[in-house]
């Protein structure tokens, strides 16, 4: 029985340079034009911790040029293919408060308590949310904020 998810595609991934901030918007234009035209990509990919750089699945270079041509914040297509294997993490989803442990010492950097530090009570990967207890108040309030809302500082010291 032949899996699809098992089963490789006969497409070649390759690198497009795009401006630095533009990777989502680039990928979206790109898509649209795919779609206009049908164009033979199969996948287009922009991990947010790449920058400067989206991934295209295609039979070859020549239709990932055809595809970017005219595409305003699209730079070319680097030379070479890029292996699965090294995108492939960029396709697992964690959840942003994936590390985190009570006790340690974050910033909460958007929301009502921008700029203030916090002490981790309770880590919730569920529903990706930290509760809190924030450091420069007189009275230890737990706050619930969302995991892409902290930076951390410093880790728990382990005993």
């Amino acid at each position: 029985m032949n899996s699809p998810v098992m089963k490789m595609s006969e497409g070649k991934i390759f690198t497009v340079r795009v401006t630095v901030g533009q990777e989502e918007t680039t990928a979206k234009l790109v898509y649209s034009k795919v779609q206009t035209y049908g164009l033979p990509i199969k996948a287009i990919l922009a991990p947010s911790k790449v920058k400067g750089y989206i991934f295209v699945e295609a039979p070859s270079k020549s239709a990932v040029d055809e595809a970017i041509r005219g595409i305003r914040h699209a730079k070319g297509t680097l030379p070479g293919e890029v292996r699965f294997e090294e995108v492939e993490h960029f396709l697992e989803e964690k959840p942003a408060v994936s590390g985190f442990e009570p006790g340690d010492i974050v910033e909460l950097i958007a929301g009502p308590f921008k700029g203030e530090k916090a002490k981790v009570v309770r880590v919730d990967e569920g529903k990706d949310e930290i509760v809190v207890e924030l450091i420069g108040s007189i009275v230890p309030i737990p706050v619930t904020v969302r995991g892409e809302y902290v930076r951390l500082i410093n880790k728990r010291q382990k005993e």
